[in-house]
């Protein structure tokens, strides 16, 4: 949680541990070569990892488009009874229904739209002459709901060193048990304040491999990783993607961050 001068809380709720920070030569748990999805791309200035913030798409606007439209006739039929045909006995219950209908309508109505928004991946790039990482990373906002400023796209490159993995744990009955995420955060290096956090996976064995690969890379470069078995995914191509995916908007980003990212700095150009 951010406070008023956009610096977020230490650790966020459900935290748990780091995984080795980016300097380590820590061995990874387990063999990470048969990881699936592999990464994007990889040369020897950059290497692109992929990333979903939802792991299932379609569910919201499946269950949220039909939950949305039946609030909106009760909306309606609340509004139409309150205003135009009596004052009732219980006028109090049903403004508070209406405002609870209002409610439900804007949350459902958020994640319906980040489902159709959000983008078929959400790859982070390591540039390791750089020494930076560029996330393209989907903003959203649960309140500014038709907000251009807070929906959207919005890429970010921050410095290697000042990169975190987090794990994050939750027991949710009915919902797997166990549930282990793992976040980025950023720290300021001067006031080493976190300014931002962001999903890395949904479970630990990815944020494992994913951060052991990001880490051999930036440390040894691509002659470090293995060879993986599964070959690497374009994700603007529609072959193999369900419906939701090849509904979503593709991966596009912007001219002056795609050329950065794979990119050696020139010389004389500050890193």
């Amino acid at each position: 949680m951010k406070n008023k001068s956009g610096i977020l809380s230490e650790r966020a709720l459900c935290w748990s541990y780091d995984l080795p920070d980016v300097g380590s030569d820590a061995v990874p748990r387990l063999s990470f070569e048969d990881i699936d999805p592999s990464p994007n791309y990889c040369d020897d200035v950059f290497l692109e990892l992929p990333r979903a913030t939802v792991s299932l798409r379609g569910i919201a606007v499946l269950t949220g488009g039909p939950i949305l439209a039946f609030s909106i006739v009760a909306f309606i039929y609340m509004h139409w009874r309150f205003v135009d045909v009596y004052w009732s006995d219980n006028w109090v219950v049903d403004i508070l229904v209406s405002l609870a209908l209002l409610v439900g309508m804007w949350a459902t109505a958020t994640y319906v739209k980040m489902d159709l928004l959000l983008p078929r991946d959400e790859p982070i790039r390591f540039n390791r002459l750089r020494r930076k990482i560029y996330l393209y990373q989907f903003r959203f906002h649960y309140i500014y709901l038709f907000s251009r400023k807070h929906w959207g796209v919005k890429p970010v490159a921050y410095n290697w060193d000042d990169v975190t993995a987090e794990v994050y744990r939750v027991y949710a009955p009915g919902h797997g048990g166990l549930i282990e995420n793992v976040m980025l955060s950023v720290r300021n290096p001067d006031t080493n304040e976190v300014i931002d956090r962001v999903f890395f996976t949904h479970d630990l064995r990815h944020g494992e491999a994913y951060w052991a690969i990001a880490r051999l890379f930036m440390q040894q470069g691509p002659e470090a990783l293995p060879k993986f078995v599964h070959p690497p995914r374009d994700w603007n191509d529609d072959d193999g993607l369900s419906h939701m995916h090849c509904l979503a908007p593709k991966v596009l980003w912007p001219q002056d961050i795609d050329r950065e990212s794979r990119t050696a700095p020139c010389e004389g150009e500050a890193r």
